[in-house]
């Protein structure tokens, strides 16, 4: 099997990022889509128009909401056609970013990612989420290539809550650990190749940056003014997870974002700490004989990341009929094959049965 990388053709951080969208837009055309929700458009589209006004590109606004359906995907491409967009430039959170990747992927466009938080690694990914009616998990799709351009201005980052920053740790701390279990055992990472060493020092780095400036980071996140702590934070979030994660693959922690939300009280916790949460019962299956679980819990506590199904939101014990069926769908995820032995379904039940 061959070995494959990917990444975004560029990537820029930093305060004030955002005004460069104007520029880097006009590299790809006159016409772009801006896709974006309705409160992130209230408060940077008229700033994002004028950025781009300035550079000869107009936008047509594609506002989302909500879970991104295949119906809603079908209204998106019917609006941009009579635009005849020639790049989409997508504005905000996961779901609106998810929403930008679908519509470039139709039109076969460039695509320009702008996160306005950074709960997790979805700006420099080429994944997208659909989900049913019923807000159940439909699929995961694929762009053909990655983001061109990913801006990231930690001044609008720096202003988000508290909450999606301690998200955006938990999904990043899991990647060199899911990495790691993705190469020892033949796994495919998300260009179906065999995982290249670069990804996995890129996943061992963005570990040591978030076990380093996490708690400083975690201090100001929300206050509207990063830090250099801040700043390393971000990029470990957003750059270092994104190709860890894609490049290096993805094992149990990630797979247990499959079943977590049939447990009661779960599925309304951010993707970011239901993946912390899997992390640690990950590691105890790993049955290490280092002290990397003691340490990562201790870390958690100085961060405020959730240690159990119960700071996740479960009411109560969950029960056996809850665990058997999360462990069930969960080990129907592709990345749960990318482990050190096979594991069954009372086994992973009882590992999440520790952690409640």
């Amino acid at each position: 099997m061959l070995k494959i990388f990917g990444a975004p053709s560029r990537y820029i951080q930093g305060p004030g990022a955002l005004d460069a969208v104007g520029q880097y837009a006009a590299l790809f055309g006159r016409r772009a889509a801006l896709v974006i929700d309705s409160y992130v458009h209230g408060v940077l589209g008229p700033k994002i128009q004028a950025l781009c006004a300035a550079h000869g590109v107009s936008l047509a606004p594609l506002i989302v909401e909500g879970d991104l359906t295949p119906e809603v995907i079908d209204g998106l491409r019917a609006q941009t056609r009579p635009a005849d967009i020639e790049m989409v430039i997508a504005v905000g959170g996961g779901k609106s970013l998810d929403a930008g990747k679908a519509v470039a992927k139709s039109s076969h466009c460039h695509l320009i990612t702008v996160p306005t938080v950074a709960s997790n690694d979805a700006p420099t990914s080429k994944n997208y989420v659909l989900y049913d009616a019923h807000h159940n998990l439909l699929a995961v799709e694929h762009m053909l290539f990655n983001p061109t351009i990913v801006l990231v201005d930690t001044a609008v980052i720096a202003t988000a809550p508290l909450h999606f920053f301690r998200a955006g740790l938990g999904d990043a701390v899991s990647k060199k650990f899911e990495a790691e279990q993705c190469q020892r055992n033949g796994g495919k990472n998300m260009y179906d190749g065999t995982p290249l060493l670069t990804a996995q020092l890129i996943a061992d780095g963005c570990l040591r940056t978030l076990l380093a400036d996490g708690a400083e980071a975690v201090a100001v996140a929300g206050t509207g003014k990063p830090t250099p702590a801040f700043e390393r934070v971000v990029e470990a979030m957003i750059l270092m997870s994104g190709l860890g994660f894609e490049s290096g693959g993805l094992s149990i922690a990630h797979a247990l974002t499959r079943g977590l939300p049939k447990i009661s009280g779960v599925a309304t916790a951010l993707h970011g700490l239901q993946v912390a949460v899997g992390l640690l019962v990950q590691l105890d299956l790993e049955s290490r004989n280092d002290s990397m679980l003691a340490d990562l819990t201790q870390w958690y506590a100085q961060v405020g990341l959730p240690t159990t199904l119960r700071d996740l939101g479960a009411a109560a014990t969950p029960s056996d009929a809850e665990l058997t069926l999360a462990a069930d769908l969960s080990l129907k995820a592709r990345h749960a094959a990318n482990f050190d032995r096979t594991l069954d379904v009372a086994t992973l039940a009882d590992a999440l049965r520790r952690h409640a």
